[in-house]
């Protein structure tokens, strides 16, 4: 009987995290650059159930039953790295990061992923798709977390204002056509590899070099600016699977009530001097 209320209490842990992991999807609608979190379940390893008595050994020659199903659980939470739609804004400071062309990862047979290159005050590396870009005190171009915009060479790019011009290679020039640098754009060849750290920042963990993307025979893209990409959770399929995973769960608080109310009988009735 225990068997049944640990897979029913697992069923209902892992819906509960579904649940969470879609609201946050939800929540982050309409935040530039979001990528969506998947969810996939999982069931705990199978338990053979083998025989006690001496009946079932005698007649099958074993006292292997069958297996046993134990319950599922969350394996992992991943990022969906496709593209998302693109909202124009009007800021000279927003960019809309349009991947084309990308290499192919021969291990994993994933796309590569292009990313903008930010750097913390602290020197660490973070990646975003988050184009909503600002200019601090320094004249620095920024995102929204303060982070550096970093250019091809490594660098943090100054702008001074808002007055720009970006074209469609990342080339930033002045209102008196002065080239003020060109913002880099990084190729991340296993994206699998990238763990979110929120604000919209990846950190990644992979082995493979991050190369960049300007002037890479292997990588086409184009950059918007006074656009930003939009988020690409879909809300109609996202509402859907919220209403799935609450129905499953209360599906199994009622597999739990069930054997919570034959338990209670079993010790306060089965047994009874009368």
């Amino acid at each position: 009987m225990l068997r049944g209320l640990y897979a029913a209490g697992a069923g209902m842990i892992s819906q509960q995290r579904k649940q969470e992991m879609l609201s946050n999807n939800i929540a982050n609608i309409n935040t530039p650059g979001y990528k969506e979190d998947q969810g996939s379940l999982r069931t705990f390893p199978d338990m053979m159930i083998k025989a006690l008595g001496t009946d079932h050994i005698q007649t099958t020659g074993s006292n292997h039953v069958g297996t046993l199903a134990t319950g599922v659980y969350m394996q992992e939470q991943t990022p969906n790295f496709t593209q998302g739609d693109i909202q124009e804004t009007g800021n000279n400071t927003d960019v809309a990061l349009l991947q084309a062309l990308v290499p192919i990862n021969e291990e994993t047979d994933e796309e590569a992923m292009l990313v903008f290159e930010t750097q913390n005050d602290n020197g660490d590396i973070r990646y975003t798709r988050n184009g909503n870009f600002a200019i601090d005190s320094q004249g620095t171009l920024t995102n929204s977390s303060g982070h550096y915009i970093l250019g091809v060479d490594g660098n943090p790019i100054t702008v001074n204002n808002e007055n720009i011009t970006i074209n469609s290679e990342g080339q930033i020039f002045s209102a008196e056509q002065d080239l003020l640098g060109q913002i880099n754009v990084a190729v991340v060849t296993d994206p699998g590899q990238l763990v979110k750290e929120g604000e919209g920042l990846f950190r990644y963990d992979g082995d493979n070099d991050v190369v960049t993307a300007v002037d890479n025979d292997e990588v086409t893209f184009q950059l918007q600016q006074g656009f930003v990409e939009r988020s690409n959770v879909d809300a109609t399929r996202t509402m859907t699977e919220m209403m799935t995973a609450l129905r499953t769960f209360e599906a199994n608080q009622k597999v739990l009530q069930a054997y919570d109310q034959t338990m209670q009988r079993t010790v306060n009735d089965v047994g009874k001097i009368g």
